[in-house]
């Protein structure tokens, strides 16, 4: 997973991402960044925004198309995108046009967004948010059948409609209140935590399951994409994997996307970080499983 850094950069990192044995790329999703805000950053110690100001953000679904061009098998997803502030029509017409360019390689990682700035600058009320991101999700799944679909909806309302080309979606669900497990349980293909402990993370699980076995959902696939200090060695994953997480989001560089300071890192640097994680945890990795 990487993201907030050179646009120009995205493209051949997929490459090699990909010839590193990486399985997936992650990418964030920003709007903008406001001048002024009252609003604090939930998945960082102090709450602090200031490390986004200047950070370049390309919009992650234009980003993953273009890196789908020069890759035949990794898999993108959003980690997270800010569901409720799109209109869910036209963002299910995106997804689904990602969907198919991509080759159904493409997983759609969503979250409400902590930051009540996102709803004011799109025009989209912070109240009700929660209910309108389950609203959506549920466009999103009916549009992308690609058969005629209406929908009468306490936020949204349309006749029969169709999407052509229809592609299926897996959506992964972000965020770690009970809500938000409840919802993965009862909505969600996958679950994205982030800055949790192992333990945690498994004790996020093993809620989620219930979730999944009270809605009947429990005999379908699920993936679970953990963002943790444990994936950046063999045996951390092998920790993870333990506790039912499917995929372990490590490969980072020396830059500390947290940071104010500017990436300084030059395009080999980045390359050369993902072959020594490579060389260090998936190859050691694989070996765990073999054995």
């Amino acid at each position: 997973m990487y993201s907030m850094i050179d646009p120009s950069f995205y493209v051949p990192l997929a490459k090699a991402a990909e010839d590193a044995g990486f399985h997936s790329i992650g990418l964030a999703d920003s709007i903008c960044y406001p001048k002024e805000s009252d609003s604090s950053y939930p998945y960082n110690a102090d709450g602090t925004r200031e490390f986004l100001e200047n950070k370049p953000f390309i919009e992650p679904l234009i980003c993953a198309a273009a890196m789908a061009q020069a890759t035949s098998t990794i898999r993108f997803h959003t980690a997270v995108l800010k569901l409720p502030i799109r209109n869910p029509v036209i963002f299910a017409k995106e997804v689904t046009s990602v969907a198919a360019i991509t080759g159904g390689r493409f997983d759609l990682g969503v979250g409400i967004s902590p930051w009540p700035d996102d709803y004011e600058v799109t025009g989209v009320p912070w109240e009700g948010r929660g209910r309108r991101f389950e609203e959506c999700i549920q466009i999103i799944n009916e549009l992308s059948t690609g058969e005629y679909v209406e929908h009468h909806g306490e936020f949204y309302d349309f006749r029969p409609i169709r999407l052509n080309p229809g592609a299926h979606i897996p959506i992964l669900i972000g965020g770690h209140s009970e809500k938000s497990l409840e919802r993965a349980g009862r909505l969600g293909d996958g679950w994205l935590p982030a800055g949790m402990s192992t333990e945690e993370i498994g004790s996020s699980i093993a809620k989620i399951n219930e979730y999944r076995k009270r809605n009947e959902r429990d005999h379908l696939p699920f993936a679970v994409h953990a963002i943790s200090m444990d994936a950046f060695t063999a045996d951390g994953v092998r920790r993870l994997a333990e506790v039912g997480v499917t995929h372990a989001v490590g490969g980072f560089s020396s830059f500390n996307p947290y940071g104010i300071e500017a990436d300084t890192e030059t395009l080999q640097q980045k390359i050369d970080a993902f072959n020594r994680y490579s060389d260090k945890v998936i190859s050691a990795v694989a070996d765990l499983v073999d054995a």
